[in-house]
């Protein structure tokens, strides 16, 4: 089976050269949250109006995670989901028009002083059963942990700050990659799972090391778990454990975790003497 690309986009990349770009390509698909109420050819309408006039298919519950702007809450969406043909405008010569899918979510009853979640979202893959409607729902919701990978990509690794000539950038952006992917990993197991066992997220050296630099002699005797694990690497990077209230930053994970690899290095440097 020929791999496809998917590319994922916020209302920032709700513009008509990115429909017309993937149309030319069979390999790729898209999915990007509407900001623009664009004409519709067929319809004669508007693409709110429309799409807000289908029937009800289904209602989905999505957990929306805390921002700066909301709380952390089960939000309960009710779907609508139909066949669209967007107006393309005068500007584009090639095509004048774009048959993509568009699934309408609204939020029912949201928390008091709550935004109500109100999400257009149009791709170009066939969304024409309920199932295939909530696969584009659970797609859009990744932007979530792709911003949270990006986040740490950026403010821990710091990646912007190095000015690499040739290919060596490529190598460094591969290795932070890496590194970025299995914080985010962590991160997301520490906020679901913190009881589960910490060799869900360590290897046996990595654990022995911290067993080591902890200043519990009760820990020696329990099985770490995930919570034990990141609260110890954070405070390799610098967290203050009379401050345990405040949570985790990304940036003293990123030191700590940078710390804990050369203490590693080191223990098994030592067990080959």
């Amino acid at each position: 089976m020929s791999k496809r690309s998917f590319i994922s986009l916020t209302p920032e990349g709700d513009i008509s050269e990115v429909f017309e770009e993937v149309q030319k390509r069979s390999k790729c698909g898209l999915l990007v949250r509407a900001t623009h109420n664009r004409s519709l050819c067929e319809q004669e309408d508007y693409l709110w109006n429309y799409v807000k006039q289908q029937p009800l298919q289904f209602e989905q519950e999505i957990e929306l995670p805390k921002t700066d702007k909301r709380k952390k809450r089960t939000a309960v969406l009710a779907v609508r989901f139909c066949p669209v043909k967007l107006r393309s405008p005068q500007r584009l010569k090639t095509t004048d028009s774009f048959n993509i899918y568009a699934v309408y979510a609204e939020e029912i009853n949201p928390l008091e002083g709550e935004e109500a979640i109100s999400w257009m979202l149009l791709t170009t893959e066939v969304v024409d059963t309920i199932e295939l409607a909530k696969k584009m729902l659970r797609w859009y919701s990744y932007r979530w942990l792709i911003e949270e990978y990006h986040k740490i990509l950026k403010s821990g690794c710091k990646v912007e700050s190095y000015r690499l000539g040739g290919s060596s950038m490529e190598v460094l952006l591969g290795f932070f990659t890496r590194i970025s992917s299995n914080l985010l990993r962590m991160t997301y197991l520490h906020r679901n799972h913190p009881e589960s066992p910490a060799e869900a997220i360590l290897t046996p050296v990595q654990i022995k090391v911290l067993k080591a630099k902890s200043s519990s002699t009760k820990m020696a005797q329990e099985v770490p778990t995930i919570k034990w694990a990141i609260e110890a690497i954070a405070r390799l990077g610098g967290y203050l454990e009379h401050r345990r209230k405040s949570p985790i930053g990304i940036t003293v994970l990123w030191r700590g975790w940078l710390e804990l690899m050369s203490l590693c290095e080191g223990w098994e440097l030592r067990e080959t003497l």
